[in-house]
């Protein structure tokens, strides 16, 4: 696991020693990600770099690493678990290694198959390669979003990349122009989809693409995606959990190669109990396990992490969250880069760093959710589907004329608002903290200029994804939804920032390809069966995990923010958000905001989310662009 950073220069004729001062600058800003040791490379008007945590071929693994010939180098963040397979067919074709590294396998596969290359990778990556012969430049990223990928084309003409964005600030030449369309998805979801970036000149790698950058220009494209097409075989529901079974098996034991310590995350949830129930099956030795809990009991969840913790006989460490946590925010906001509200990265940094005092390498149970259908959302949402039928032109000639005319707050808005939208519409809607109606009071004239016409942007392309889909099957659109845009964004961007944060490595058994390419087999009425979510993976679990965890009420990874706000954070988020300079940046209402608060604060409405997001903004405003 690494972090890495890299810029080709338009012009032959800026000096080594200048842009070995620069990559060494890149690469030091994300020493978190790699506290073991830089390697650097200058090759004609190319300059790669890497910071590296040691997990893999400790003694020779290190980075940069050229081919037999040295007319092509690579640097590399992420672990590919079948390498070892890999390069044995490679060998058998005749290329010559210097290490047992899957960075170097990467690089003769790449030699071998090209951008086919990426086909034989199972594992997160996300990887540069220098092409001194043809100079070109190829960088990809792994096929759900593990790794980070940020790349930008700076006005003077200089291709920049790196595995977080304040890499590219780093270098010099990054504007710093907000994209308001970015700001406006972000208000909408609490993070930033990965179509956006909050800096107009910089573009995040999609998941499952790859970019060629040549001559001064940049193509990208997709390799893989998520498949929910027509099933054309439809087994017994015996024979899917068989399989399933020996895939999911399968998906831990791969990823417990490694030279150093490793444990696993364990929630008490479904998911996190399953990879160490797999974990527990193949490892001699007890599976080190570590659990976070609260001590408000609506949001703890240590006594289901304990009955699994003695189920599996684990070593198990915990760690008791208190409101004092919150005086990390700053250092998060850090982490992050970008505006991001998910409040739950509190607690997940605070878990990473428990574990890092323990191993270096951790499983987490990160992805279930979309993948098997977890989210009690997708029962709301079949419950709800009687809306949808009033025909469109009702809707739209005559529920949304009448809404807009309606004030803010007025009785029945919302529920005539709900009634105008579509299936797919409803649910982006319901996962929205700040719907559209919320926006229009909250943004002033000038902020609405500067979307140019883009207001809603975020939502149009949320529905262009779940449109895409092949399955007319509305559960299976959800989850590709889901997974292109929450499960990268949200929460793989959380598990990797917080994790990376303590220099600890999170390896994701779920979201497998291979798993991932099976369970989209699997009809979508045996992930959701009427209100029972998970349907099919909790039964291929009994007698694996402890009934009382399988059939218990989800609770999610929830963070008390609303008491929160209330007592501890009551001063601070208000003094922060009525502040001169918050409301003299031009985005939002003061008299919005102080509606906001005021009701929160009465206890009228729950608006904890709402004012966290905002108040995420704020701070990372005078981190990243104020400084």
């Amino acid at each position: 696991m690494c972090g890495i950073a890299g810029f080709i220069s338009k012009s032959k004729d800026v000096p080594v020693i200048e842009r070995e001062i620069t990559l060494d600058k890149m690469c030091r800003i994300i020493t978190h990600r790699g506290p073991d040791e830089q390697g650097t490379a200058v090759e004609g008007r190319a300059a790669l770099g890497m910071r590296r945590l040691s997990i893999i071929d400790i003694k020779s693994g290190q980075q940069p690493i050229y081919n037999e010939d040295g007319t092509k180098l690579i640097v590399f963040n992420g672990e590919i678990y079948n390498f070892r397979e890999l390069k044995k067919e490679l060998e058998s074709r005749g290329h010559r290694f210097k290490t047992n590294s899957d960075t170097e396998t990467i690089l003769h596969a790449y030699e071998e198959y090209g951008a086919d290359c990426l086909k034989h990778l199972r594992g997160m990556f996300a990887f540069a390669i220098w092409d001194k012969s043809d100079e070109s430049l190829f960088i990809a990223r792994d096929r759900v979003g593990k790794k980070p990928l940020f790349y930008a084309l700076t006005e003077n003409g200089n291709f920049v990349f790196g595995s977080e964005l304040k890499v590219l600030l780093t270098h010099g030449e990054i504007s710093k122009e907000i994209d308001y369309s970015a700001l406006d998805a972000y208000l909408t979801f609490g993070y930033m989809p990965e179509e956006f970036c909050i800096f107009k000149s910089v573009s995040k790698l999609e998941p499952g693409h790859f970019l060629i950058y040549k001559d001064g220009e940049i193509k990208t494209k997709r390799y893989w995606d998520f498949d929910y097409s027509p099933i054309v075989e439809i087994k017994t529901e015996v024979e899917y959990i068989e399989v399933l079974r020996e895939k999911l098996k399968e998906a831990v034991r791969i990823r417990l190669i490694s030279e150093v310590p490793l444990g696993a995350f364990l929630s008490g949830g479904v998911d996190s109990s399953a990879i160490v129930a797999m974990m527990s099956q193949i490892l001699e030795s007890p599976v080190k396990t570590f659990s976070i809990g609260f001590h408000e009991d609506s949001f703890n969840e240590l006594k289901y992490a304990r009955i699994a913790a003695k189920h599996y006989n684990t070593e198990h460490h915990e760690f008791i969250v208190t409101p004092e946590l919150v005086e990390t925010i700053d250092e998060i906001v850090r982490h992050f880069d970008e505006p991001f509200a998910d409040p739950s990265s509190l607690p997940t940094f605070m878990l990473s760093k428990m574990a890092r005092d323990y191993v270096t390498v951790v499983l987490s149970g990160d992805g279930g959710d979309e993948l098997f259908a977890g989210y009690t959302r997708y029962v709301t949402d079949s419950k709800r589907s009687g809306l949808g039928k009033l025909p469109r032109s009702i809707r739209r000639n005559l529920l949304r004329p009448l809404i807009e005319v309606l004030p803010h707050g007025a009785r029945g808005k919302n529920f005539l608002y709900n009634a105008s939208l579509d299936a797919i519409d409803r649910y982006i809607d319901s996962i929205s903290h700040f719907s559209s109606l919320k926006k229009k009071a909250l943004y002033k004239t000038n902020f609405r200029k500067n979307l140019n016409g883009n207001f809603g942007k975020s939502v149009d392309v949320f529905r262009e994804i779940a449109g895409s889909v092949s399955s007319e099957n509305q559960i299976d659109k959800l989850l590709y939804l889901d997974s292109k845009t929450y499960l990268p964004s949200d929460i793989l961007t959380k598990v990797d920032r917080m994790t990376m944060a303590a220099s600890l490595e999170a390896r994701v058994p779920l979201l497998d390809h291979e798993l991932i390419e099976y369970v989209q087999k699997i009809p979508a009425q045996l992930k959701l069966k009427g209100i029972a979510t998970k349907y099919i993976f909790k039964k291929a679990l009994e007698g694996i995990v402890p009934n009382e965890i399988l059939y218990r009420e989800k609770q999610g990874f929830g963070v008390p923010i609303n008491e929160w706000i209330n007592l501890q954070l009551k001063d601070r988020i208000h003094e922060t958000l009525l502040e001169k300079r918050t409301l003299e940046r031009g985005y939002f209402e003061a008299k919005y905001i102080k509606i906001l608060l005021d009701e929160h604060l009465k206890n009228r409405r729950d608006h904890s989310y709402s004012l966290w997001i905002l108040w995420m903004l704020e701070l990372w405003h005078r981190q990243f662009v104020d400084k």
